[in-house]
């Protein structure tokens, strides 16, 4: 089965990780175990709005052949998380996998506790039942600090111990990643700030005018770099960042981030709050994508949220993120492509995947609105860019076309269409992640107008067990 139940909503992705109904947002704790992969997210079981947050949970053998499991962990009443359940990580602690999570109380003011909870049944390849430790780890903040945000904590190794990071923001309007020593799981220690927002390279990136880095993520790349991953609050999510760099013991017992470079982790509006797996050999990544219609129409519909589809990353040696499709999503694909070749008119379904390369400049048009507006991706290899133009469905905020850098002879775009779902990648350097919500009097048809294009598409389809 895929991970949502199809739906007459033409909105609704099928084949992304959301649950059947109700509000998801951040992804959490992504994890093997016992050959399956576990993917766990923020999850209002009752309506489609943010709150009552739990973590829901499924699983999959392949990244495609998606299941849904009963909700993994539930606010206790009088508990630490008796407010919410919100953003963490899942750890293997000696055998046992673990939840390590943000428990928040009905007095938190934006502060939270840092919670575990152990699955019930380690045998179990499908952890259904998770139990929670009835105290935190983590209290709150460190005493000294002027932190006035603080959550997600993220779980990674190196030099042969535990780690642990928090995001943070202080009152004077700093954000942070807070550095704790964990490797007794039940024993943390702060170990200081492993990098702030008055970093030279992170100010010279960030300019949104974020007062917390939330959902630190930390993996390692090629040549013996590390890539810190921060989503951008205003008091509001913004925008999602990376920061490039290497880990450097402070002689204090704690670690520091020298940075050497960084960027926008996804170059779409509709992206936040990734969660990374260090997999076997490579990370693979799911990112939350907000719901971008009004809120009538978001209760009316009974769903709201999606994660994207899993995404594999790493660097280039120049710094830049390096960032693809997981290879598994063509086990989605039918069995015989619906274009080939130069891509005349064809009608396209509501889940596709399409690949269009070009030696100069191409014109890839998607949907036509009855005002005769489209919805196009423009590649021109001569100027280095891809434009996606998406000003004919309009909504708050800017309307401008999207430009992404290309720098290749030649340009190569995979565009992955989920329902309202969008993620534009282009060559293995830049994503774009859109939500775009077809009208009843829209046609979707696929036109590419150029003298050097190649295309090839595939209708998704429910994956079937071989």
């Amino acid at each position: 089965m895929s991970p949502a139940a199809p739906s007459r909503d033409p909105h609704a992705p099928r084949f992304r990780v959301r649950p059947p109904a109700n509000w998801i947002n951040d992804p959490n704790g992504p994890f093997r175990w016992r050959g399956r992969y576990h993917l766990f997210y923020q999850h209002n079981p009752d309506a489609p709005v943010h709150a009552n947050v739990h973590w829901g949970h499924a699983s999959t053998p392949d990244l495609a052949h998606w299941e849904h499991h009963p909700v993994a962990l539930a606010p206790t009443p009088g508990g630490p998380d008796e407010a919410g359940c919100w953003s963490g990580c899942v750890v293997d602690d000696d055998g046992v996998p673990t939840a390590v999570y943000t428990g928040i109380d009905h007095a938190h003011t934006g502060l939270g506790a840092v919670c575990l909870a152990r699955a019930a049944d380690p045998d179990d390849d499908r952890l259904v039942a998770w139990r929670p430790l009835p105290a935190p780890v983590v209290p709150g903040p460190p005493a000294g600090l002027d932190v006035v945000m603080f959550r997600d904590p993220f779980v990674f190794r190196y030099g042969g111990r535990r780690w642990a990071l928090v995001g943070a923001g202080h009152a004077d309007g700093t954000p942070s990643v807070l550095l704790y020593d964990c490797d007794d799981l039940t024993a943390w220690r702060f170990a200081g700030v492993l990098l702030d927002g008055n970093d030279p390279v992170a100010a010279g990136l960030f300019r949104d005018g974020a007062v917390g880095w939330e959902c630190p993520q930390l993996f390692a790349a090629r040549g013996g770099e590390w890539v810190l991953v921060v989503s951008l609050w205003d008091g509001d999510p913004c925008v999602t960042g990376y920061l490039t760099g290497r880990l450097k013991e402070d002689g204090e017992g704690g670690l520091r981030l020298v940075t050497r470079s960084g960027g926008r982790f996804d170059q779409g509006r509709d992206f936040y709050a990734p969660a990374v797996l260090q997999d076997a050999g490579r990370v693979l990544v799911w990112g939350w994508s907000w719901e971008a219609r009004g809120r009538t129409d978001t209760e009316r519909s009974g769903w709201a949220g999606v994660l994207t589809a899993p995404r594999v990353v790493d660097l280039h040696p120049d710094g830049s993120l390096r960032v693809a499709p997981a290879p598994e999503l063509e086990l989605l694909r039918a069995d015989e492509p619906f274009v080939t070749g130069t891509g005349g008119p064809s009608p396209l379904p509501e889940a596709y995947d399409l690949t269009v390369s070009a030696g100069s400049r191409t014109t890839v048009s998607l949907l036509r609105s009855a005002a005769g507006a489209e919805l196009t991706v423009r590649l021109d290899p001569d100027e280095g860019t891809v434009v996606l133009d998406r000003g004919g469905w309009p909504r708050p905020g800017s309307t401008a076309p999207l430009v992404l850098a290309a720098p290749h002879p030649r340009t190569t775009v995979r565009i992955l269409v989920d329902g309202s779902l969008v993620e534009l990648f282009v060559d293995d350097r830049a994503v774009a992640t859109e939500r775009v919500y077809r009208r009843d009097d829209d046609t979707a048809e696929l036109t590419v107008t150029g003298a050097d294009a190649d295309v090839t598409g595939w209708a998704l389809v429910p994956p079937t067990r071989g």
